[in-house]
């Protein structure tokens, strides 16, 4: 593992990506003289929006969902991505096939920022050129023991806030909120920080959602103070088609230490079992929920890509 595999992303270290082809604005660079402005939006101010995305016998998997949620993000912060989608499928795939990625274990990082600024000031503007587009495709495959380790869980002081002070649903550069949460659940010796929203009830973990399970019932957030999932929504659907009664609903910690099972989502890692919240044991071992979904996704994953042609 590399020194960084922690928490929920464990993964396999492979030395291909230290030389690996990055894609800015359409054109690849090796990883070492992979470059953008210091003015650039995105590092002056976090300015921008952001998808990591796996691919899957060949294809991105739920790539339309991605896209659709990155073009909504871009939208919502009046910001230009500047290139159509059809586009941006192109570079994606190019930037796969110039690798050699074509087939599995494979995550890619795709950021949009406002551009380059003229000067470091965050009135959009002073920015002088297009959008900054850049895919960062990586060799990363979860350690074989995701699917069955059972996480811990820390729930920390730092909550997800209200919407208009910074929308949480913004899949945004700006994860400062975030990476305040990780920090502290990682002092606590947690793999995730389990946050709270305004409110005091469980609105997500800080780089994955959260879900839990009583009486064989799924529960996740109302999904006011959270992103929306790509991941989540997938899960939420898979589980009502299989005829789980699912609730997205405010609820406490008093109903997480009490559950039977609890699990998180993400693109990386898909369903992961939860073991210990704040101490309290939820399971010692995956639960029959988790495992039905975890098998569940990974049908929906096959069925995405098998119906997905490349551009």
């Amino acid at each position: 593992m590399d020194a960084e595999a922690r928490g929920t992303h464990l993964y396999v270290a492979d030395e291909r990506n230290q030389n690996v082809l990055i894609d800015i604005n359409g054109e690849h660079h090796r990883r070492p003289d992979a470059k953008i402005s210091v003015f650039d939006s995105g590092f002056v101010l976090g300015d921008g929006v952001w998808e990591g995305i796996r691919l899957h016998h060949g294809r991105l998997a739920f790539l339309d969902r991605h896209l659709d949620r990155l073009w909504r993000g871009a939208k919502a912060i009046h910001m230009d991505i500047g290139i159509p989608r059809r586009e941006m499928k192109r570079r994606l795939y190019a930037v796969l096939d110039a690798n050699g990625m074509d087939g599995e274990g494979v995550h890619i990082r795709l950021m949009v920022t406002r551009g380059i600024r003229s000067t470091p000031y965050q009135d959009p503007r002073v920015v002088v050129t297009p959008a900054t587009i850049v895919m960062i495709p990586e060799w990363k495959e979860p350690a074989p023991e995701t699917a069955t380790r059972m996480l811990t869980l820390a729930t920390v002081h730092v909550r997800r806030g209200y919407p208009d002070v910074q929308d949480p649903m913004l899949n945004s550069h700006s994860k400062l909120n975030c990476i305040t949460a990780c920090i502290q659940a990682a002092q606590a010796g947690a793999d995730e920080g389990l946050m709270l929203d305004p409110h005091g009830f469980v609105a997500t973990c800080n780089s994955t959602h959260f879900f839990i399970v009583r009486e064989g019932e799924v529960w996740t957030s109302s999904g006011d103070y959270c992103l929306d999932g790509i991941t989540r929504g997938v899960v939420i659907e898979i589980a009502r088609e299989a005829g789980m009664t699912v609730r997205e609903r405010n609820f406490s910690l008093t109903h997480v230490y009490s559950a039977e099972e609890a699990f998180t989502t993400g693109t990386f890692a898909g369903v992961a079992p939860v073991g210990t919240i704040d101490g309290r044991v939820i399971s010692i071992q995956r639960g029959p929920v988790v495992e039905r979904l975890q098998q569940l996704y990974l049908d929906r994953l096959a069925k995405d890509v098998a119906e997905r042609d490349r551009p």
